[in-house]
């Protein structure tokens, strides 16, 4: 698995994680995936299936039942629960409440960090979320914490017509026992607030470049 590169973006709730993730992967050729999607899918299910997503041994035992593939779509992680793949419903409101609660539990943790650091036996990622780089990734070198105002990324969930309260998932993310939300040992931090997405995006390449990470633009 050494042969691979994880770069590991952290970072609160709409600070940029997943459009710098993106950018980067577009740029460079990597794989960029969503430790976030997959914590979403299992949310989802987990309400599909009418369990209560604050019972953790029920929500334990629906993830013992569930059946989780990773894969890649062209350059994006893809995941699929039971052979399906949830699309826009990973962003409703019902999975948006829930997601940090399910997210939160030791074994649900447990079993996608491991779907997680698969990628690296095929591929060099970007991953972005909440735990790369002290969890998921904690040897890469290229780490970057992403943060933002708390006003600039409530506005941003606004415009994702997202309506959870920013401070609210900050507190849970950040307080929770197993993987809680911090700045990896060694990461370059990036405040986007005032950044525009060309502008966040040369920021982070030149601190991945000062980690010693070289990059070469795809054609």
């Amino acid at each position: 698995m050494n042969h691979h590169i994880a770069i590991a973006i952290d970072g609160p709730a709409a600070s940029g994680k997943s459009t710098l993730a993106r950018e980067l992967s577009k740029r460079f050729g990597l794989t960029m995936v969503s430790s976030g999607e997959m914590y979403r899918a299992v949310t989802w299910k987990v309400l599909e299936l009418g369990v209560d997503p604050k019972n953790p041994s029920a929500v334990i035992a629906a993830l013992d039942g569930m059946d989780l593939e990773c894969g890649v779509d062209g350059r994006v992680s893809t995941i699929t629960v039971d052979g399906e793949r949830p699309g826009a419903e990973l962003r409703s409101e019902a999975v948006n409440r829930s997601v940090s609660t399910v997210a939160a539990i030791p074994e649900v943790r447990h079993r996608l960090v491991d779907l997680q650091r698969s990628y690296l036996g095929f591929t060099d990622v970007v991953m972005e979320g909440r735990d790369i780089g002290t969890v998921v990734f904690p040897d890469t070198p290229f780490k970057i914490y992403i943060d933002a105002d708390a006003d600039v990324r409530a506005n941003r969930r606004v415009e994702m017509g997202e309506v959870d309260a920013v401070h609210d998932r900050d507190r849970e993310d950040s307080s929770r026992k197993t993987a809680p939300l911090k700045i990896a040992e060694g990461a370059a931090i990036l405040d986007t607030s005032k950044h525009t997405i060309e502008s966040g995006v040369d920021a982070a390449v030149s601190l991945l470049e000062g980690q010693g990470l070289e990059l070469r633009k795809q054609p």
